[in-house]
């Protein structure tokens, strides 16, 4: 009876540069692992968050033939009408949670810890944000959708959440996860959450991937919701 989370190796982490008082828990997308992203913010990091990049465990997807492949939960197709992994997806938001404790228990504060992913993984952390009892920090979403949505109705986030942040970037030329799908999500997000504090960025041109000018975005948001503590 092991989770999720036995089955996959150790996260990647780019540790702080000096005592660690926030974090990031950055999701990767389908077939990918921790370590591109880990990288990333390697090249964006700021010196007192700890960043923390794990990696999905390898299962058949059935979008994809039923190939073995890094996934959190199984995708069935990529319409908006197609079926979704329900029990996978609530299943790795656990573990993602997991995480979450994980970090308070090593000192760091839930509203000093935020979440984060590309594509699939950044529908889980949409997803685990809106339905953990930890108050965090914030949402950096990129080129992903709200998985689950109809579970939630109009202000069902009035729990931990409903003042987070929210970063959502996505490009205008994302031939896997449409940009309709991310401005949808926009304004499903702003129905649940204050909508004040949900920020869209576009990409021009962009395709299903991140670019150096988004990177400066989020960099820019996980600066100004994870500031430095004055007596660091």
């Amino acid at each position: 009876m092991c989770g999720n989370n036995m089955s996959a190796p150790l996260p990647a982490i780019v540790p702080a540069a000096r005592k660690a008082t926030a974090a990031v828990i950055f999701l990767h997308g389908l077939g990918d692992t921790g370590h591109g992203w880990a990288e990333a913010f390697a090249g964006i990091r700021l010196p007192h968050v700890k960043y923390i990049c794990p990696h999905a465990p390898t299962m058949p997807v059935s979008l994809n033939m039923r190939m073995s492949m890094p996934s959190w939960f199984d995708i069935y197709g990529l319409s908006a009408e197609a079926n979704e992994d329900e029990s996978g997806i609530k299943r790795a938001s656990e573990n993602i949670k997991a995480l979450i404790d994980q970090e308070v228990k090593n000192g760091i504060p839930s509203h000093r810890i935020m979440l984060g992913g590309f594509s699939q993984g950044g529908a889980l952390s949409l997803y685990t944000a809106l339905t953990t009892q930890h108050k965090l920090a914030g949402v950096v979403a990129l080129s992903c959708w709200l998985p689950l949505r109809k579970s939630f109705p109009q202000a069902s986030a009035n729990g931990a959440n409903k003042e987070m942040h929210v970063l959502q970037c996505h490009g205008d030329a994302d031939p896997l996860v449409p940009f309709i799908f991310g401005s949808q999500t926009v304004e499903k997000m702003k129905s649940l959450i204050n909508p004040a504090n949900v920020t869209f960025k576009t990409y021009r041109g962009l395709p299903h991937s991140a670019c150096p000018e988004e990177m400066v975005d989020v960099k820019r948001f996980i600066e100004k919701h994870l500031p430095a503590i004055r007596d660091e």
